[in-house]
């Protein structure tokens, strides 16, 4: 993942930093169209979101979990709740 990484970044800067002109930028721009238009590229993107898919739904119940323990401590369950604001009349 890390020279996919690279390699995006590269190409990213590239068009960010690109000083060519239009031409070169529309090139570049039908360019990466195509290469995540192609096959192989979609097969890898596929395969990725079934992964993160799958870890989110392994770890999403243990991650929530950790968060609320986190809340609870720092808030202190047994507090009680702040005074209502008196309403106006």
């Amino acid at each position: 993942m890390g020279k996919l990484s690279f390699i995006v970044g590269a190409g990213v800067g590239y068009v960010l930093g690109a000083r060519a002109g239009r031409e070169r930028y529309e090139a570049i721009k039908r360019g990466s169209n195509k290469l995540w238009q192609s096959p192989t590229v979609k097969k890898g993107v596929h395969k990725v979101e079934g992964k993160v898919s799958d870890v989110a739904r392994e770890r999403g119940s243990v991650v929530t979990d950790k968060v609320a323990s986190a809340v609870k401590a720092k808030l202190g369950e047994n507090q009680t709740p702040p005074p209502t604001p008196p309403q106006p009349r």
